[in-house]
């Protein structure tokens, strides 16, 4: 697979800011946008509303929806909304997601939901009535959307472990590692999804690695990856004990969880040494930040998904990302300028 480059967004700004912000991602010659669906922000449907009608070639899609916190039944209704307004340019993304003990839902059997709400969607884009008894979702013969869609977008895994992985090899075209920049965690990733993938018959490239994570860069390079500290510790707070491909100092992970708990995202980061930062962020000059990109593509990953904040304004990210750190990229990766833009 070519390599692939994308941008997600984070949904904290008003109406009206996401389709300039998707337009001008789409004119650089990106080839995905996303919108996280972080616990406590706004849907994602309205902003990937807006980034359809203000674009024309990138794929759209949340990254992630939550089988704990939506029924599949909507998760497809709000794809298909989507796949329609975006004229068949919509994936459809889903991940356990995290945080969700503040609201009272305990995350049980989580490969197993995922794996049946995976079901559920496709057999509903797809028309299909034949119905579904699974142990978590069901549905009864004869249900259907009340209006028809027209297709059965792509599959999206957000996943980390080896369960989650493997589940991703048998089920997705994509497996998403979020909130990470580390080679060797993209490695490990791809290792296990190919194995995976050809265990269920399916062929070793069957399944995109894409690797995401808090992006900032910024000519003052010392300014980015100070917001990019205070941004990411709410991430590795989650993801820091899932990386198991090298050890992080003692104790950081929790310190980090308990200043974030309490609020103070600021002080949270700068506990997180410089390595520690590459492994969880893209962050820096354009030139740094393309050499962190340029290892994770090196490693596996089929795509790069620049996350939230990109810069030190949203304008300013999405356009040095656009036109330092892309093309260094296209030439690293053998595209032409040009591509297929």
């Amino acid at each position: 697979m070519d390599a692939e480059f994308g941008i997600a967004f984070q949904t904290d700004k008003p109406p009206g800011a996401y389709g300039p912000l998707a337009a001008a991602a789409e004119a650089h010659g990106f080839d995905v946008v996303s919108v996280f669906a972080d616990l406590l922000y706004q849907p994602p449907l309205p902003a990937l509303l807006e980034m359809a009608q203000a674009t024309s070639r990138v794929r759209l899609g949340a990254a992630c929806f939550n089988p704990y916190t939506l029924h599949p039944y909507e998760i497809a209704g709000q794809i298909a909304a989507l796949d329609a307004a975006a004229a068949g340019r919509a994936y459809l993304g889903l991940a356990r997601g995290a945080w969700l003990g503040a609201i009272g839902i305990t995350q049980s059997r989580p490969l197993r939901r995922l794996r049946e709400a995976a079901a559920i969607v496709r057999a509903l884009l797809a028309g299909d009535e034949t119905g579904f008894a699974g142990q978590e979702f069901s549905l009864e013969p004869g249900t259907r959307l009340r209006t028809a869609p027209s297709r059965v977008p792509p599959l999206l895994l957000g996943a980390w472990g080896p369960r989650g992985t493997a589940l991703a090899g048998q089920i997705a075209d994509e497996l998403k590692v979020g909130g990470t920049a580390s080679p060797a965690v993209i490695a490990q990733a791809r290792q296990r999804v190919t194995a995976a993938s050809a265990a269920a018959g399916r062929a070793a490239d069957s399944v995109r690695v894409v690797a995401g994570a808090v992006t900032v860069v910024a000519e003052d390079g010392a300014a980015a990856r100070r917001r990019a500290r205070a941004e990411v510790a709410m991430y590795l707070a989650v993801v820091g004990a899932l990386d198991t491909t090298a050890g992080l100092p003692d104790g950081l992970v929790s310190s980090i969880a308990a200043l974030v708990a309490t609020g103070n995202d600021a002080a949270a980061g700068a506990l997180i040494p410089d390595e520690v930062l590459d492994r969880f962020a893209f962050s820096g000059t354009p030139e740094h930040v393309a050499a962190q990109a340029r290892g994770v593509i090196k490693a596996g990953a089929g795509r790069i998904d620049f996350g939230t904040p990109h810069g030190l304004t949203d304008a300013d990210g999405v356009r040095l990302l656009g036109t330092r750190v892309l093309p260094l990229l296209r030439e690293y990766a053998g595209i032409p300028e040009s591509g297929s833009h």
